[in-house]
């Protein structure tokens, strides 16, 4: 009996790190901008691309000139941070996309003006 206990809690580990590493498998990385990065005129990056919530976006970019600022569709419409934004200098920064849209721009000055930005639609 014993060991029938024992078999059946194995499968249920197995089972367990499975359906783990299938998630993990689901989700993808995207260098935005590609090899350029993230600089000026990214803002038709996105097109064509299909993104999933737990995808992760990379951005590679100088953070003495440039940075990238996570807001709501108001920001990304004006080119401004509203109140609390996370704002993200690292020049390597890595986030993970929520269900629908993700915004994001360079909020140094005429940055986001010169197409430093992206619109992310995650299914």
């Amino acid at each position: 009996m014993a060991q029938g206990r024992g078999g059946a809690m194995a499968a249920a580990v197995l089972l367990c790190l499975l359906l783990s590493h299938l998630e993990f498998a689901r989700a993808a990385t995207y260098t935005v901008g590609g090899a350029g990065g993230w600089t000026f005129n990214t803002a038709g990056w996105p097109k064509g691309k299909r993104f999933k919530a737990g995808d992760t976006l990379v951005f590679n970019y100088n953070p003495s000139v440039h940075n990238v600022v996570a807001v709501n569709r108001a920001g990304y419409s004006s080119c401004s941070t509203p109140r609390g934004a996370k704002v993200y200098q690292s020049g390597k920064d890595q986030i993970k996309l929520v269900k629908g849209q993700n915004y994001f721009i360079c909020n140094f000055a005429g940055h986001c003006q010169s197409g430093m930005k992206i619109a992310v639609a995650a299914a």
